[in-house]
Formats: structure tokens, C-alpha cells, sequence
């Protein structure tokens, strides 16, 4: 695994990729529980997360949710093409301010950008559905119903 150069100037070594593991693996895990199994003190492991904080590589920790058991039932993805690309600062800026569109991503290929939607049900998919086709500049969209999530992790490290 290669080591990254942060904007310090501080290489990640392996030791904080597996403290970065540890931590996706459950965020409120003790620096003691990772200190003992990286064999560093308490106050490095420590020092370790706050650098990576700082170097912008843990952006934030937070509670990944079962969506079905929270009330959201249906799990949608949107294929979105626009008209031009004069449209995209818009869409993006009304995406993020939808809360039941939980992950918006900028392609290459024919789509513009994937949705990834979680609501309570297909009426409300329809009522996000049609605002989308609201905003400004958008040529098609096709919406896919998720059946089942078969892998979901958060974010991804580098592997060998």
C-alpha cells in the first residue's frame, strides 16, 4: 500500500490505515481497544486520528442506518441527464439541499449525475421524482427500484 502525502506534508503509514480500519469497523471504539492492537501508545493512536482530522482524511464520524428499520422502506437510484452543462452548479445546489436524496454523483459516459434516494414510500419516491424533473435543464431521467442492498459500506480505503 502506498503512502499517501498529506497537505502537513506527513506521510499515512500502514499503522494509520489499520487505525483508519478500526475505525470504520465502529468510530466509537476506544484509542485504548486501538492502541493494544496496533502496539502504539494511547497518546500516538490519539495524535494519529487528530492528524488525519486535521490532514482532511477523517472527515467526520457518524451512525450508518438500516433505512427500512428507520421508515424508509424504498431505496431508489435516478439516472439524470441534463440539457447542457450550464445546468450542473444548479442541480447540484438543489440536490444537496433534498434530504431524501442521500448520495448525488457527477459521471462521465451519457448519464450527468446518479441519485441514490431513500424515502417512505413509491409516493414519495414520485413526489421527489417529479421535483427533480422540475429543476431546471433536465433532459431524462430513469429511476431504478432497489430490491435489495447487497453491500453498503460507507467509504473505502486503498487496498493491495
Amino acid at each position: 500500500m502506498a503512502d499517501l502525502v498529506g497537505k502537513d506534508g506527513l506521510l499515512m503509514d500502514e499503522l494509520d490505515y489499520k487505525i483508519l480500519e478500526m475505525l470504520k469497523a465502529n468510530a466509537r471504539q476506544k484509542a485504548s481497544d486501538i492502541s493494544k492492537e496496533v502496539h502504539l501508545s494511547i497518546s500516538t493512536v490519539i495524535d494519529r486520528i487528530h492528524r488525519m482530522e486535521d490532514m482532511g482524511i477523517i472527515t467526520s464520524y457518524t451512525a450508518i442506518t438500516d433505512d427500512s428499520k428507520v421508515g424508509n422502506g424504498v431505496t431508489a437510484l435516478m439516472e439524470v441527464s441534463l440539457d447542457h452543462p450550464r445546468y450542473n452548479e444548479s442541480f447540484m445546489e438543489g440536490v444537496a439541499g433534498n434530504p431524501k436524496i442521500i448520495s448525488c454523483y457527477y459521471l462521465t459516459g451519457e448519464l450527468d449525475f446518479l441519485l441514490k434516494i431513500s424515502c417512505r414510500s413509491s409516493e414519495e419516491l414520485e413526489k421527489v421524482h417529479r421535483w427533480v424533473n422540475d429543476l431546471g435543464g433536465i433532459r431524462q431521467t430513469k429511476t431504478h427500484f432497489v430490491l435489495r442492498t447487497v453491500k453498503n459500506i460507507y467509504s473505502s480505503l486503498p487496498s493491495d
